[in-house]
């Protein structure tokens, strides 16, 4: 008898998708634990597909507080569990940050499981993790998020461990898997310090070149612009958190000039603090650049919500004030003279551009050069002959124009910064001849 197949049958080989129904409820601004604004269920939707299953429906309810059990009220919680039954749906998602007693009690009552916008996102970047730094970052997150939950998810070890072997000190298994886990997670923290330890020891080997990041919500198109800038070849695809790795690549200007650009993962309103926390390697890149560039996507339903999403998360990131270019993307999307009249009054150094159609490329780079050089001079000095390994620096970053040898001396022509021309003549000896 032959082999079955399973195509040729007619039957699929593909997990089925969950069928989630959603939940959010909306609370004051001023509400404590991160939990206080309005809740984004479209937001959510685009989440739940991107983790792979379908959304059957949606509760939302607004409250001064949440109900200390269950979070939603009791009206909204009776509306919620007869959605679930008539949609047959498996999963429920709310866009609120659950604590292990709510989770608890709501899987109790409505039957299915319950998880809350962190464990979506977590289950995302742990779906999308592709390199041994991501993964390790994802599972340092995932960790520390379960780590107060243990006794919901494991509740039924909460006994004394017994069997041959086990009986002795009389500890029980939910404080034996408590240890393991901090155990786990003290050693994932060395993995990621000796990996930006190695990260810090490449920036320090290009830390003459001029260094930009694209930062901003995910799904805005960085990725897409770091290509079509780079041919970077970073994987590109119409959902939320593609990429999780910075990608960083030089971009040749002429036999002299370059600069380096660095795409980031994408940030995302209320981005999950443990994440950040372990994602700090990664977003080291944009703790060193010299320019931000920030990309917005100008087809969303609401970009300034966007813009102050990233603009948190920075504030976490990044000490002080760093330069930013404001740049928004999919402009092929929405009614361009209209958009462009709103936005560039509110950001008059603000580009507009088309990833996906290629307009405006040239003058993102343009822009980015100018930034490059705005603060540089062309300037003579005369170096010692003895001296002279003090230009090998200014030899790989393209800065030297000419040189002429004179005796025991040489004259240099040199495109620098006003600190770097300082140094020259304080440290090595160097005299302006003429600016």
């Amino acid at each position: 008898m032959g082999t079955r197949n399973d195509e040729t049958q007619g039957f699929s080989t593909e997990k089925p998708r969950d069928k989630a129904v959603l939940a959010g409820v909306n609370l004051p601004d001023a509400w404590s634990g991160g939990m206080g604004g309005l809740a984004d269920l479209p937001e959510l939707a685009r989440l739940v597909d991107t983790a792979g299953a379908d959304v059957m429906g949606q509760v939302e309810q607004n409250r001064h507080r949440p109900v200390p059990s269950t979070f939603l009220g009791k009206g909204r919680l009776e509306d919620l569990q007869e959605l679930v039954e008539e949609t047959e749906a498996n999963l429920v998602v709310f866009d609120n940050d659950l604590s292990p007693a709510q989770g608890k009690n709501l899987e109790k009552i409505l039957e299915v499981n319950v998880i809350d916008r962190t464990e979506l996102i977590l289950d995302i970047f742990a779906s999308h993790a592709s390199t041994r730094q991501s993964r390790l970052q994802v599972e340092l997150a995932q960790l520390q998020y379960m780590l107060p939950r243990l006794t919901r998810l494991w509740s039924h070890l909460e006994r004394q461990a017994g069997g041959i072997g086990t009986r002795g000190p009389g500890e029980t298994q939910l404080e034996t898997d408590r240890r393991l886990v901090n155990k786990r997670i003290t050693a994932l923290r060395s993995q990621l310090k000796d990996i930006a330890s190695n990260r810090q020891t490449q920036v320090r080997g290009r830390q003459d070149v001029f260094k930009a990041s694209l930062i901003g919500y995910t799904n805005a198109g960085k990725s897409t612009l770091m290509n079509g800038i780079t041919d970077a070849k970073v994987y590109v695809k119409d959902q939320l958190f593609a990429t999780l790795d910075a990608t960083t690549r030089r971009v040749e200007l002429d036999e002299r000039r370059r600069f380096l650009l660095t795409d980031t993962v994408g940030f995302i309103r209320r981005l999950p603090h443990h994440l950040v926390e372990s994602f700090k390697a990664t977003l080291q890149e944009v703790q060193d650049a010299d320019l931000m560039i920030h990309v917005v996507e100008a087809s969303s339903d609401d970009p300034e919500h966007q813009i102050s999403s990233v603009n948190e998360v920075l504030k976490d990131i990044v000490p002080g004030d760093k330069p930013t270019l404001m740049v928004f993307n999919k402009m092929d999307l929405v009614d361009e003279e209209l958009f462009i009249n709103r936005f560039s009054r509110i950001y008059p150094e603000a580009l507009f551009v088309s990833a996906k159609s290629k307009a405006g490329w040239d003058e993102l780079r343009d822009e980015v050069v100018a930034r490059m050089v705005a603060d540089e001079r062309i300037v003579r000095v005369s170096i010692p002959v003895s001296n002279l390994q003090c230009l090998s620096r200014f030899h790989r970053t393209g800065s030297v124009v000419d040189q002429i040898f004179e005796a025991d001396l040489c004259l240099v022509t040199l495109r620098l910064k006003e600190e770097e021309l300082n140094r020259l003549i304080k440290r090595e000896g160097a005299q302006l001849i003429d600016d």
